[in-house]
């Protein structure tokens, strides 16, 4: 009959193999993407160190399940950034101006830089190197590490949270990013020299350039873009295609310059004794735990402590000041309990596998030249030969390792696309990888040559400058942003391992 109800259909059951079939694509694209990230860094290092070095892998099988880990838990955590984290900053973004004044707007745009800083997933690899820091030698270096840790993250929100401020107001009023590059990297610059020509400063260089990298990673490129970008697009700021690039730049300067500062702060504070006296009692108090091994239970009490208030804060905001509700409640919960997760299991298989591994290659690399007292036959080379060995493997691991990173392969596409095609993504990603090859190709050689960090920065960054002025806005945004994505999950706990290890082993200060 026409008035009756129409009949609904009985609710759909699918059973487990069916749901194998409906999500085995998709995880298998997801698992294959990080493990592309992953595993050719393994196996070059693996490699190396069993044909050039001709030393077996210790530990090997703690070593394969740590990476199994890192596959899995980036892969989890990166799902969970999408369905969970990337929302809130979206509806944010594209509410608050609408709702409130700019002063508003710019202060959450701050504390939200500061959150996620501490859910990035390399800070933990940055604070796992402090152990291997001699007291002694590098005392403010140590205490910074060890003693001041909160305060070092604290420092690094900061800068996180003014370069999310200065990308918000560039990207509502279309300013230039030239000028801001030089507002950033001129002082940054200034500071470096003066804390290099201090011998109780110079230790602490290497620290704040490298904050700098580790701050732009999956969590805060992401939300922070998001957010300025739909702040941008709700005020009508955000036509250009262009528009969302330099806030990334912004992330890894002006980190630099708030931990040269907390480095000054601490020098006026404590003297050389007082900070090894502090160290010593500290040193007292606390188990004996492996430079790059925590408790599994640590690593994902880290995991809650990182995810959990960003999550209360972004959920703050959003339903009382906003007084919204967030669309897809179920998949958003989803996503976050994925984040949570994801970032658990790769906190504990970077400290089992990445660091391990890269931490132990980094030890026995000098035996290519040096005595080493873990290798009998050491050195192996010539002098010549095995520091020129040891700099080649250095250049192809950040190559490797920056064309494998996901975030340069998506901004490779995007700029492809934005250019028609006229800037191609191979072009891009291989122009940005030689770039880093060189670069960790000389940071091995500081670390081996003792060379002093400020005269390694200061040309490179004087032609980057007189490069910055001669090209148009939009070669600018891209190439400054692209030197934020390579530093990724994978690769900065890698490098930063490598860096402690062979630092140890040649008995340099840092391995920064």
């Amino acid at each position: 009959e026409g008035n009756d109800p129409p009949s609904r259909a009985p609710p759909i059951r699918p059973g487990a193999v069916d749901v194998g079939r409906l999500l085995g694509p998709c995880v298998g694209v997801r698992a294959i993407d990080q493990l592309r990230a992953v595993l050719p860094l393994v196996a070059y290092l693996v490699v190396f160190q069993i044909v050039a070095l001709r030393q077996t892998v210790s530990d090997a099988g703690t070593i394969a399940v740590g990476v199994a880990a890192v596959v899995l838990g980036l892969m989890l955590f990166m799902e969970g950034l999408r369905l969970g984290l990337m929302p809130f900053a979206e509806t944010i973004g594209d509410q608050l101006p609408k709702k409130l004044g700019l002063a508003f707007v710019l202060a959450i745009a701050f504390v939200l830089g500061i959150g996620v800083t501490l859910a990035e997933p390399a800070i933990g690899a940055l604070q796992a190197v402090g152990s291997i820091v001699d007291v002694e030698r590098a005392p403010y270096l140590y205490g910074l590490l060890n003693i001041w840790t909160v305060q070092l993250v604290l420092a690094v929100g900061i800068g996180v949270g003014l370069a999310a401020v200065a990308g918000t107001v560039r990207l509502l009023f279309n300013w230039s990013l030239k000028p801001f590059i030089y507002g950033s990297l001129i002082p940054a610059l200034a500071l470096t020299a003066y804390c290099a020509f201090d011998d109780r400063l110079s230790y602490i260089v290497g620290l704040a350039w490298d904050c700098g990298g580790v701050t732009t990673g999956p969590v805060t490129v992401p939300l922070v873009l998001a957010l300025g970008i739909g702040i941008a697009s709700s005020e009508g700021k955000g036509d250009s295609a262009l528009s969302g690039f330099g806030i990334v730049t912004l992330a890894s300067l002006l980190p630099v310059m708030t931990v040269l500062l907390l480095g000054l702060w601490v020098v006026a504070q404590y003297s050389p004794a007082e900070v090894i006296a502090l160290a010593k009692a500290q040193i007292g108090t606390t188990a004996e735990v492996p430079w790059h091994m925590q408790t599994p239970a640590a690593e994902i009490k880290a995991a809650g402590q990182a995810i959990v208030p960003l999550v209360l804060f972004l959920l703050f905001i959003l339903q009382v000041l906003l007084r919204q509700k967030l669309k897809d409640r179920g998949i958003v919960l989803y996503g976050l309990v994925l984040c949570l997760v994801g970032m658990a299991v790769f906190n504990i298989g970077l400290s089992y596998g990445l660091s391990a591994l890269g931490g132990q290659s980094g030890a026995l690399i000098p035996a290519a030249f040096a005595t080493v007292d873990k290798v009998p036959a050491s050195p192996l080379y010539a002098l010549v030969v095995g520091v020129s060995i040891t700099l080649l493997f250095a250049w192809v691991l950040g190559l490797g390792a920056t064309l494998a990173e996901p975030a340069l392969n998506a901004m490779g596409m995007t700029v492809e696309n934005l250019t028609n095609g006229a800037f191609r993504k191979p072009l891009l990603m291989y122009s940005v990888a030689i770039g880093v090859g060189f670069g960790i190709a000389v940071g091995v050689a500081k670390v081996i040559f003792g060379l002093p960090l400020f005269w390694l920065l200061l040309p490179s960054y004087v032609v980057a400058i007189a490069l910055t002025a001669l090209s148009s806005e939009e070669f600018v945004n891209v190439a400054w942003d692209t030197g934020g994505v390579t530093t990724g999950p994978v690769t900065v706990p890698l490098v930063l391992a490598l860096g402690a290890g062979l630092g140890n082993a040649v008995h340099a200060s840092e391995g920064f």
